[in-house]
């Protein structure tokens, strides 16, 4: 069932359907066997060139549109300028934002949880957009964030050892606090380290583990009778940071703090399942606000690959590497000869140098305008990628030194267990 079936009308980022009726659901959500798009944590594939459909993905998923409205007001409670994420619609769907709004207005804190999975040493650009959303987050509403690095998960999936995967979450961490996070607001943690020292956090898993059924979670993440009981455990542990009382260092023990996660939305089946069962155990439901994926270089219907140097801009490569990646790599959506393309144009929607542009390129009439110009045939396919080169070297080179100035022991700092600057 379509979102333009439930609705009426079509989805577009930043325009919102005239009546809120998109169906809501917390429960498990399967994926309808006719889909083309599969979207789950470990796997996100598409046919179609322009990537997934995210319209069918918010009714499939039970979730809410963001619309102009609560762009508007988050504008209006924040005192900022929505960020460009938010005005893009690459955030574009929400569980309870609402709610947690009503509550900052009346004085009422939130915190932020995000996170990453840390399978290689070097991390791409698409793994900074929830970091850069939450960091713009954390500024613009003053709040706690705690960032979950799941080498557990990684060592559970992936074919590499448990040192490797806890050495991999030393150095995303890395990157992470080269975005620009503030020590005294900011608890960094890996679980291979934080579940063995925390007894609040596990008496949390434990409580979760007990309320979800190996049927649940074969119905919500395809486990099958194959797979290591250490896979069919582990949502739980992604869970668990959605509960204050988690971090009893941070909140003295409350355990009615609400949750706020920015996440790209293939992860969104974990907190399907962890606003299931958060009512039964005595807490309140983490709210989310969902990201559409950054699309490899090759097109929106690849998938990225650590593995493929070539799929991605890692945020180890030289200016010279940016520049030959996007001149060889980057999917074009204009035509095959330049006296085709003055007549005819490009395509902005499958053109993936123009993709990245929405998510770096800050000034929206610039945007605006690259996308008339490529639509018209006045920019040519290399004049774009042109454009993006700049905008993207002096981003990762900036990136880079910001990452030389964290040595082991800032690393050190946001990784130990300790009170953050609130009064909770």
């Amino acid at each position: 069932m379509e979102y333009k079936m439930m609705t009426s009308q079509d989805y577009t980022a930043g325009c919102p359907p005239s009546v809120n009726s998109v169906v809501h659901d917390n429960g498990p959500a399967t994926d309808g066997a006719g889909d083309e798009d599969t979207v789950n944590p470990w796997n996100v594939s598409t046919t179609s060139s322009k990537g997934v459909d995210y319209d069918k993905l918010i009714v499939r998923f039970g979730s809410s549109k963001i619309e102009k409205e609560l762009v508007d007001r988050i504008e209006k409670v924040s005192g900022q300028k929505p960020h460009r994420f938010l005005r893009r619609g690459i955030f574009f769907s929400h569980r309870d934002m609402h709610q947690v709004l009503d509550a900052y207005e009346k004085q009422k804190s939130f915190y932020l949880y995000t996170g990453r999975g840390p399978s290689s040493e070097a991390m791409h650009v698409g793994h900074l957009i929830p970091f850069i959303f939450t960091k713009w987050l954390q500024d613009v509403f003053d709040v706690p964030l705690v960032i979950q690095l799941t080498d557990d998960e990684k060592y559970l999936w992936k074919d590499i050892t448990v040192e490797e995967c806890h050495r991999f979450a030393l150095e995303n961490a890395k990157d992470i606090i080269a975005c620009g996070f503030d020590v005294n607001k900011t608890f960094i943690f890996s679980d291979l380290d934080y579940m063995g020292s925390s007894p609040d956090f596990y008496r949390n898993v434990i409580k979760i583990q007990k309320h979800v059924t190996f049927n649940q979670v074969k119905g919500i993440f395809g486990f099958t009778d194959s797979d290591c009981i250490g896979k069919i455990s582990f949502p739980a542990i992604q869970a668990a940071p959605s509960f204050s009382n988690s971090f009893p260092q941070i909140f003295r023990g409350r355990n009615d703090v609400q949750c706020l996660i920015p996440c790209a939305i293939d992860q969104d089946p974990y907190f399907r399942m962890t606003r299931d069962v958060a009512p039964r155990i005595g807490y309140p439901k983490p709210a989310l606000l969902h990201s559409t994926f950054f699309p490899a270089l090759q097109g929106a219907q690849t998938k990225m690959s650590a593995s493929d140097a070539n799929s991605s801009i890692f945020l180890i490569d030289t200016p010279k590497q940016i520049k030959n990646k996007i001149n060889k790599h980057a999917f074009s959506g204009g035509k095959d000869t330049v006296e085709e393309h003055r007549q005819y144009g490009g395509n902005a929607d499958v053109d993936v140098s123009f993709m990245y542009l929405t998510f770096f390129l800050e000034d929206d009439e610039q945007l605006e305008k690259i996308r008339q110009d490529y639509t018209s045939g006045a920019l040519l396919t290399g004049e774009l990628k042109k454009i993006l080169i700049e905008t993207l070297q002096p981003m990762i080179a900036e990136h880079q030194e910001r990452r030389k100035q964290v040595t082991d022991e800032t690393v050190k700092q946001f990784m130990t267990p300790r009170p953050l600057n609130f009064n909770f």
